[in-house]
C-alpha cells in the first residue's frame, strides 16, 4: 500500500471524526481526499462522495431517530424536490457534460477544472459559514407554514440538490439555516433532520451513477465508508469532551485554506 493511499484511508477517519465532533463539514474533505490523495477524477469522486456522505449520515440518522430528535414531515417537504434534482444531475447532467466547456484564448475550461472549482467555491461558503454561524432561534419549537415558506424551502432543495449533485456535497451547511429561518425548528433538531435529508439524497443520488457502463470499485468504496463510520463513534465520543464551537471555528479556517488550494492547483 503507498504513502498516500494510506493517507487517503486516514482521511476517511478524519471525515468521519469531523462529522462526529462538530456535526457537519465532514464531506466537504471527501472529494479532495479522493482527488489528491488517491487519484480518482473530480467526476467519480463525486460520485463515490455522494455514497460515503450518505452512508455516514444514514448511521447518525439511526443515532437520532432513537432520540426522536427527527422531524420527518418537514425532512420529506424538503427531500422530495432535493432527491428528485440530485438524482437527475446524476444521471442526466454529469454523464452528458462536454470534456471541454469552453476555451478563452490559451484557457480551457473542462468539466474536470469546472467541478474543482465549483467544489471550491462551496468549500470557502462552507468555511465562512462554519466562523461565522451562530446559534438562532434555538429554543423555537413553534412551526409556522404558508404558501411563501413551502416555495422558498421548495427552491432551496432544488438548489442544494443541484450543487449536491455536481460537487457530492451534503450541503448541511445550508440546509441547517433553511430549516431554522423557514420552518422554524430548533438548532438541535434542524442538524438531525438535515442529516436524515442528506443521507436520502445522497444516497438516491449516488443510484443515478449506477448504469450499465459504470464501473464502481465497491470493496474501495465500502471500506472507506467503514472507516469513516467508524470516526463518527470516534467523534461523537470526544465531542463531549471538546468545545465544538471552537472545533467549527478553526475546521471553517481550515476549509477556507483548503478551497484556496485547489484554486490555485487547478488554475496555477
Amino acid at each position: 500500500m503507498e504513502l498516500l493511499e494510506i493517507l487517503g484511508y486516514i482521511g476517511a477517519l478524519i471525515v468521519g471524526l469531523v462529522l462526529g465532533l462538530i456535526g457537519g463539514g465532514g464531506s466537504i474533505l471527501t472529494v479532495p481526499i479522493l482527488v489528491y490523495l488517491l487519484g480518482f477524477s473530480p467526476i467519480a469522486a463525486t460520485g463515490y462522495s455522494l455514497f460515503i456522505v450518505g452512508s455516514t449520515a444514514l448511521v447518525g440518522t439511526f443515532r437520532n431517530i432513537k432520540k426522536n430528535t427527527i422531524d420527518f414531515k418537514t425532512a420529506i417537504i424538503f427531500a422530495i424536490p432535493s432527491i428528485f434534482t440530485v438524482f437527475m444531475v446524476r444521471r442526466i447532467v454529469v454523464p452528458n457534460l462536454p470534456e471541454e466547456l469552453f476555451s478563452i484564448g490559451d484557457f480551457t475550461l473542462t468539466n474536470s477544472l469546472f467541478i474543482m472549482l465549483l467544489f471550491a467555491i462551496i468549500m470557502l461558503l462552507a468555511g465562512w459559514s462554519m466562523i461565522k454561524s451562530k446559534v438562532i432561534n434555538s429554543e423555537t419549537t413553534i412551526k409556522i407554514f404558508d404558501n411563501s415558506h413551502y416555495f422558498a424551502i421548495g427552491t432551496q432543495a432544488i438548489g442544494i440538490g443541484a450543487l449536491a449533485g455536481l460537487v457530492g456535497a451534503g450541503g448541511g451547511f445550508l440546509i441547517v439555516p433553511a430549516l431554522v429561518l423557514l420552518v422554524k425548528l430548533p438548532i438541535k433538531k434542524a442538524i438531525s433532520t438535515s442529516l436524515f435529508i442528506i443521507a436520502i439524497q445522497s444516497l438516491i443520488g449516488f443510484l443515478g451513477d449506477l448504469n450499465d457502463t459504470t464501473t464502481i470499485d465497491w470493496q474501495f468504496l465500502i471500506t472507506f465508508s467503514l472507516i469513516s463510520i467508524v470516526g463518527i463513534f470516534i467523534g461523537l465520543a470526544l465531542s463531549k469532551k471538546i468545545s465544538a464551537k471552537r472545533l467549527k471555528r478553526g475546521f471553517g479556517y481550515f476549509t477556507i485554506i483548503m478551497a484556496v488550494y485547489i484554486i490555485f492547483k487547478e488554475l496555477f
